[in-house]
This record gives C-alpha cells, structure tokens and sequence, in this order.
C-alpha cells in the first residue's frame, strides 16, 4: 500500500497509540476525528464515500495529533479545526456525515456548537430544528458585522424573511448591539492550499480561503477561526500558528478510486488523478483542470483488461472532462476564480428562494434593488456591485463532501450541472450531463 513510506516501527507505534486513545482501529474505519483524541494522521489514506475512495496525502509524513494546534481545541466550545475539516470528507465536512455526528452524540458533538452550529444561539440547543440547516445542508451561521468596520457602504440592507430568527434576534441581529447580519455557509476545503495560496508569503489568490474572500493570509484566516468558531480567549500563539499553516499548505485530498471505473493515478495522460498526482503537481490546480482526462488516466492492472461497465464509466469521465474544458474551464481556472463572481446561487427571485434561508433587499445608491438569500463579498467590501458575488471552491474530493455551492442548495454532482445548464442555457444532451457528472465525481 501507498502509506507504507515510513517504518515499520512507527506504523506499528502509531496504530497502539491510536487503539489505545481512541479504541478504535487503525485505519480508515476511524471516519470522524475528535478535538483532542491524540493519536497519528498516517502519511497516506483512503477514506470510503458513496462513489469510491477519497484519497488523503501527508506531503511530510505522518502527523502527531498530540499537543498539535490542529487538532487540539483551542477555544471554550471543545472544537479544534479538525472539527470541520474532516480527511474523511476531504477537509470539509458533508451533511450526511453531520446526520451521522448527530445521531451518535445525542446532538452532544462540539461540531453543532451554539454559536454557528445552530441557526441562531437563542434557540433550544437540544432540539434538531434548531439545527435544521447545519443537519440539512451543511451550513454553518457566519455573523458579519453591519455595516463593515471602516467601510461607508453604498446600499442600504433590510431584512425581507428570517426563518431562522436570527437577524432579527435582539441580541444577536441587525439591530442588536452589536448590530450583525447572519448568513449560512458550507465550510471551506482546507487542503491543496500548497496549490492555491503563495507559499513564501501565506498570502492567497483568492481561491480557497473564504466564500466572500475576506481573509487575506491563511494566517488571518486561522486566527479568526480560533476566534470565532472555536470561540478561543485571547489568539493563537505563534508557535500555534506556524503548526496550523504547515499543516493545511502539506495536505492534499482529492478522489483516489470510483466504484465503476476503478483506481486513479496513472501517469501516462497529461492530466491524472487521485491525491498523489495532486502533492506531486501533475495533475493541474485544483480549482481547474488544465488538460483532457484521458480514458486511460486510471491506476494500470497488470494483466487485467478493462471492459464492459468499468470501460463504459472511464470513457463516460474522459468525454466529460472535454465537456468540462468547453463550458466550465473559463470559470474554474486558476485566473478567475480568484474572483468573486455572482453565479445566481444567493441571488435569487422568490419563486426559486430557498424557504430555509434569510432573505435580504439590497438597496443601492442608484435605486437598483436586488433580494439576496447572502449579500456575500458585499458584506466585506460595502459596494452594492459586489452583492452575491462567491469566490469559487476548488473542485477536489468533490464526491466526499456533498451538499454543494457556498448555500448547500444542490444535493448531488447531478444538481450542480442541471443548475448551470438552466442558468447558462447550455443546452447539454442527457448524455453530456452525465458524462460531466462522472468526471467530477473522479476529481
């Protein structure tokens, strides 16, 4: 196996340390990672999802999760970073892994945390339907400050609904004390960031970081999520720090087999798959692809010939990856997506509203009026044009972290592409969509 790259002596040590603090075996029947449980990230793992295996490398080797800043709660609420950015779902977390979470724990787990683990901190914690949106669509509250620190905003903002209650809580919403406006977004991947962010600088292109691109530096972005989810006193140290940054710019994810096509990782296309290819650069950015996948871009089997459903899906994925590269690649390309852009998902007209979430009437200086289910970079920046505008997420481990968009409003690879199809009037055939579906579920 792949992770057999470091000694037999560690191996065996890590996987007694493991049994031992958690009581669970080594490997990947463990699916869900405590804040302080100790034990060790191996090197390399296959985690399995719906579609196949994702596939999770450590650039550098096993990590110690011990005393590391990552995986220790730093806060008051007993969550660590690793709360939310599970290797099981790619570094992010899916619904139904939080279903799961809910179900085992009796709702108990630090991850469903009052303060964004729940539609509003106000209401009854024990209940589900307190945390309908995080159980439903993977979403957690995100508080934005209103109107932004040092920022005269050129719009004005009211509140049209509140199912959740919270913008129009006392305490906590726009007319608190500290007056708020509350969205609910899917967390972010945190991995491959070797690949999106400036590694000698910590500073970002704007890929990968934050839905509205507000954080400048993985440094910010690690100090406020100490502040803010974990609900830390005081700030991470810098020793605390320096562990969490080389620790997310060493760890790649990315899908490692498909269920019909088989292993990934070849080497003989010019594009290739699966987390391996992905720490080694050679197959593209992760929020693009830069070349065709090729129906041969699989893990070769000595031997064994490929044909009938498992030929069927690797050439299904091969003509997707070119349906890919003629509709999607103008977007998702390292260029432009390192800019926010309005794609209608928060933006919408009330027949195609999402009935779960707030809904916001944007008002700019120039009369324009636009309803937002999240106002988005415009909550950052003050500018009305930037209302509903999302910087894109990379598009790895896609298969192991559903629902999808920054709002969790398509539940499957296949929502996502009748979404952009009815928005862009594409046009594909039933065999197109499928083809493209395939190839994104190989990423």
């Amino acid at each position: 196996m792949k992770w057999l790259l470091f000694s037999v002596g560690a191996l065996a040590s890590a996987a007694l340390l493991i049994a031992q603090s958690r009581g669970n075996a080594y490997g990947p029947s463990r699916i869900w990672w405590d804040a302080d449980q100790g034990g060790f990230l191996p090197r390399a793992e296959d985690y399995d999802n719906a579609e196949g295996t994702a596939g999770m490398i450590n650039l550098n080797g096993i990590v110690r999760a011990d005393e590391h800043a990552f995986f220790v709660a730093l806060g008051t609420n007993g969550r660590a970073c690793i709360t939310c950015h599970q290797p099981s779902n790619s570094m992010s977390v899916s619904a139904a892994t939080l279903r799961e979470r809910w179900t085992e724990t009796g709702g108990k787990d630090p991850v469903f945390a009052a303060i964004d683990g729940s539609n509003c901190p106000n209401l009854p914690q024990a209940a589900m339907a307190s945390h309908s949106l995080t159980l439903n669509r993977g979403l957690f509250r995100i508080a934005m400050a209103w109107p932004p620190p040092s920022v005269k905003p050129d719009f004005t903002i009211e509140i049209v609904s509140d199912p959740t209650g919270c913008n129009t809580d006392p305490v906590y919403g726009l007319k608190g004390t500290k007056p708020a406006i509350s969205v609910f977004r899917r967390p972010r991947v945190v991995a491959n960031l070797a690949l999106t962010t400036e590694a000698a600088t910590g500073g970002t292109r704007g890929i990968s970081l934050m839905a509205d691109g507000r954080e400048a530096t993985l440094r910010t972005q690690a100090i406020t999520a100490a502040l803010t989810h974990e609900q830390m006193q005081g700030t991470p140290t810098a020793a605390q720090l320096t562990q969490i940054l080389e620790f997310e710019r060493q760890i790649f994810v990315a899908q490692s087999s498909d269920v019909r096509g088989g292993l990934l990782e070849d080497t003989r296309g010019p594009f290739t798959l699966g987390p391996e290819s992905l720490s080694e650069g050679k197959s593209g950015s992760p929020v693009g692809i830069v070349a065709a996948l090729t129906p041969d871009a699989w893990l070769a089997r000595p031997g064994v010939p490929v044909a009938g459903f498992q030929k069927e899906f690797r050439d299904s994925a091969s003509r997707g990856s070119a349906v890919f590269l003629q509709h999607c690649a103008s977007c998702h390309n390292e260029t432009a997506a390192s800019k926010p852009m309005d794609i209608g998902t928060a933006n919408r007209g009330a027949r195609e509203a999402l009935k779960d979430l707030p809904m916001f009437r944007v008002t700019c200086a120039t009369g324009q009026v636009i309803y937002t289910q999240d106002p988005a970079r415009a909550l950052v920046t003050g500018k009305c044009a930037d209302t509903g505008a999302i910087v894109p997420q990379q598009l790895r481990g896609l298969a192991a972290r559903a629902p999808y968009f920054a709002n969790g409003s398509a539940a499957t690879l296949r929502d996502v592409v009748d979404f952009y199809d009815r928005r862009y009037a594409t046009g594909y055939s039933s065999q197109e969509k499928q083809d493209l579906v395939n190839f994104l579920k190989t990423l």
